[in-house]
């Protein structure tokens, strides 16, 4: 969590003054609202009186709703409230970016009755789709299938005020991978804590072959346990495709866990692992909103290491068998010709 104290320096001055010889109303009325979540962090680590007055949690409830819309939701401020310090708390888990790469041989059993997604969708910064899903966790269905969460039904589409660039006769892949970002937190209400599972911008977009939607990946990666799951992958599909009239339409929204072959984790393997990654995952902001995409060309490129090395090692294994059965056959025919 982003730390809100530390030893204060000398007082802060504002022309020629020092921060105290402004009104505590002020400061928190009329200065403080006016910031974002990463400034009200750092001003509050300037001296004792600023870091009370940004201990309000209207402060960063105004903070959190104009970030993410989807916690306007009465479940979700509903569990916020329960967070150690509230709003802020939930913040400190949710801005910045998850980076886990702590491996771990054997994770503790999950235990919590169902998590909560608190998803957004931006177009130039511009919120175009939010909602909230709750995923029950305890049922064998749960634990025994594919670990996915779909947010909308089959056929089931959103529409957007996005319209297509004129000059294309088709929805331009460079139109979303410029200007779309999403953001999904993952709520683990029994434990109180929070995680962004989104890499910010696209680490991939490109056209269905089939149906013509573009489709817009973004990507967590998180270590796993090791083997074939030394690192697996979070990650988002956004399916977009254009209505008649140039409207732009969201037709899916959905995650998926997938270890290095790209086998689907089960449900119960991929919460393990989100509990592992919300309990000792830390949080970073990502740089220019490269980071996420940089981490999962990183992953691309274990797996096809992986790859190579298992595609060498049957080799040598087949060589290994063929020389075993010759040596096999004639052990045999010598021992037939010449008892």
């Amino acid at each position: 969590m982003v730390a809100l104290s530390a030893p204060p320096p000398p007082p802060t001055t504002i022309q020629g003054g020092t921060v105290s010889t402004l009104h505590p109303d002020i400061l928190q009325n009329h200065i403080l609202t006016l910031l974002d979540g990463p400034t009200l962090t750092a001003i509050a680590c300037a001296s004792s009186e600023l870091h009370a007055l940004s201990a309000d949690d209207k402060l960063w409830q105004n903070i959190c709703t104009s970030a993410w819309p989807s916690i306007n939701d009465p479940t979700v401020r509903s569990i916020i409230s329960t967070f150690p310090s509230g709003h802020r708390s939930f913040f400190s888990d949710s801005y910045p970016l998850l980076h886990h790469n702590h491996h771990s041989s054997s994770f503790s059993t999950a235990s919590t009755e169902c998590f909560v997604s608190a998803v957004d969708i931006y177009y130039k910064n511009v919120p175009i789709f939010s909602i909230v899903e709750t995923t029950e966790t305890l049922s064998d269905w749960f634990k025994s299938s594919p670990f996915r969460v779909d947010l909308l039904e089959p056929k089931e589409f959103v529409q957007t005020w996005i319209q297509h660039q004129l000059s294309e006769k088709e929805l331009s892949v460079n139109q979303l991978e410029e200007n779309i970002t999403l953001s999904w937190i993952l709520i683990d209400p029994k434990g109180r804590r929070a995680m962004n599972l989104s890499s910010e911008r696209p680490v991939l977009v490109q056209r269905h072959w089939l149906t013509g939607e573009v489709v817009v990946k973004f990507s967590t990666i998180m270590a796993g346990d090791g083997g074939e799951r030394e690192f697996v992958e979070c990650g988002v599909t956004v399916c977009c495709g254009e209505k008649e009239g140039g409207e732009v339409e969201v037709r899916e929204v959905s995650m998926v866990m997938n270890d290095m072959e790209g086998r689907n984790l089960t449900g119960k393997d991929g919460l393990e692992i989100l509990q592992e990654a919300l309990e000792r995952g830390e949080r970073r902001k990502g740089k220019g909103g490269n980071e996420g995409k940089r981490r999962y060309e990183e992953f691309v490129e274990r797996k096809k290491e992986r790859k190579e090395r298992m595609r060498k090692f049957e080799k040598v294994l087949d060589r290994v068998c063929i020389a075993t059965g010759i040596a096999f056959l004639v052990s045999f025919w010598t021992f037939i010709l010449f008892r």
